[in-house]
């Protein structure tokens, strides 16, 4: 059997790849298709013959276009009305863009990470990005047009932002791009996109994963060190490189990952702890010392206390708290992830992670979905579970604007949540996560059932890792050839 030489696989690589069809791969659109003509035919050849102009990314771009012109749409209420209590909770239409462009004195000229005694309880880089999308509002001092000026400007930007992150998410699916559409057309992202700047971090991250599967770690540490100082998140993707590393003993690509992001986080973070220390240590201070936020499971557990006189828990209670249990996630993670039959996918990993961190830690704000459904399409692509887990997801985006509108102005009654429902919403959204958390642990624990290592695909966003056989797994010998036999196994609709 002739051998197949490091330079031929690349070649091979290189060459056009048939890509998977959402409409005869996924059982839940299949259904959806007859009114269009029905699944695409199996005689075709997508991703090998030219589409013409109406190529994968471009139609995808038109999709994200789309759904951003929707979600500025949602916010039209109080674009028109402007952004005033408890209007902006009644209408649906909140965001911290205008609110703190006002509160925070960003209308002032206030730079956040080097303005003294200014307060901001933000990481350094989105605290740029806020100060420096401020300066590019025309005119001088507050107004209802200046106000309105900033959100659409950063309602661009964030646009942008999102073409990008849909971009990354198809270039990193391999055979797979169409598995983007989710990030492209999810509901959370057209709601919760223009709250805050949290894209930027999503994006900052996809770019980092996109450059590491690409076999470029410094640079995808560059990336990642950079989101990490727009909001913390992207530092949790680290837990699926190390379990990965240990896998595989391949520790150089973490190394250089690590190392490429402590640069990138002290280069932007350094100069505002020499010019403005008191500034800079705002967002840790603040963090620590904030009691639990709305829509997190220790909220919903002091408000119903609360409702029955009983005692609530303090934040240092909750800071303890919930670093243990997320901390106990990651160690059944890591378990998880050394004891799989076959090594995990890095996305999967990275999802169970940020997932993890999401439902344990202390606040819980309606743009943190925007963290985890990139990684969600490309950890477990089935629209039908993807789709469960966004309802809850919106009707959660729902429920939280309606309790806010009425614990902070006490509105009137008929557009109020009571309590007890507000708290049925949070649980349905813990409820919907870890749903879909158990059909990424079943494709791990089960990798036969893992829809995007069919045929010879391995890890699409592993780079150094893919195709690396095991070095340690626990409670069983170590693979000797990372892809088993089975990977043969003919795919409906490839």
């Amino acid at each position: 059997m002739p051998t197949v030489t490091p330079a031929k696989q690349r070649m091979r690589r290189r060459l056009p790849l048939r890509i998977v069809v959402p409409s005869r791969n996924d059982p839940f659109l299949r259904r959806f298709t007859e009114v269009l003509g029905g699944p695409l035919g199996r005689r075709t050849a997508p991703g090998i013959v030219s589409p013409g102009f109406f190529t994968v990314e471009r139609v995808l771009i038109i999709l994200t276009t789309l759904a951003a012109l929707l979600s500025v749409l949602v916010k039209t209420p109080c674009r028109a009305g402007g952004w005033t209590l408890p209007d902006y909770f009644y209408q649906g239409c909140y965001s911290d863009w205008p609110v703190l462009f006002t509160s925070r004195h960003l209308d002032a000229g206030v730079f956040p990470p080097l303005t003294p005694d200014s307060f901001f309880e933000y990481p350094v880089l989105l605290g740029v990005l806020a100060g420096a999308t401020a300066w590019l509002v025309p005119g001088q001092g507050e107004s209802a047009g200046r106000t309105l000026a900033y959100f659409d400007l950063n309602a661009v930007l964030a646009a942008v932002a999102w073409i990008a992150v849909v971009l990354a998410t198809a270039r990193m699916g391999h055979r797979r791009p169409w598995d983007a559409a989710m990030v492209a057309l999810a509901p959370g992202i057209v709601l919760a996109g223009t709250i805050n700047w949290d894209i930027w971090a999503v994006l900052l991250a996809a770019l980092g994963m996109l450059a590491f599967a690409r076999n470029r770690p410094v640079a995808a540490g560059v990336f990642l060190g950079l989101g990490t100082a727009v909001k913390a998140y992207p530092l949790l993707i680290f837990g699926a490189l190390i379990l990965l590393a240990v896998r595989t003993g391949r520790y150089r690509p973490l190394g250089l990952t690590a190392g490429g992001a402590a640069a990138a986080w002290l280069l932007v973070n350094v100069p505002v702890m020499i010019l403005n220390p008191a500034g800079w240590g705002q967002f840790l201070s603040y963090s620590r010392d904030r009691e639990a936020g709305y829509s997190s499971i220790w909220y919903a557990w002091n408000v119903s206390m609360e409702q029955r006189a009983l005692p609530q828990l303090d934040a240092a209670f909750i800071n303890t708290a919930s670093l243990l249990l997320f901390l106990a996630a990651c160690a059944g993670i890591a378990w998880l992830a050394l004891t799989a039959p076959r090594r995990p996918r890095l996305a999967s990993l990275a999802f169970l992670i940020v997932a993890a961190f999401v439902l344990t830690n202390k606040v819980y704000s309606p743009q943190f979905v925007l963290w985890l459904v990139p990684l969600a399409a490309l950890a477990h692509p089935r629209w039908r579970d993807f789709l469960i887990w966004q309802f809850f997801e919106v009707m959660h985006w729902w429920a939280v604007w309606m309790y806010l509108g009425r614990s902070t102005s006490g509105g009137a009654a008929e557009h109020n949540l009571d309590t007890p429902y507000y708290v049925l919403a949070v649980l349905a959204h813990i409820a919907g996560t870890v749903w879909l958390m158990a059909m990424v642990v079943r494709s791990i624990r089960r990798p036969e059932q893992d829809v995007v290592r069919r045929l010879d695909t391995d890890d699409p966003q592993g780079g150094p890792f893919d195709r690396a056989p095991d070095r340690f797994v626990l409670g069983g010998p170590a693979l000797r050839h990372p892809v088993p036999p089975q990977h043969l196994a003919k795919e409906a609709g490839s």
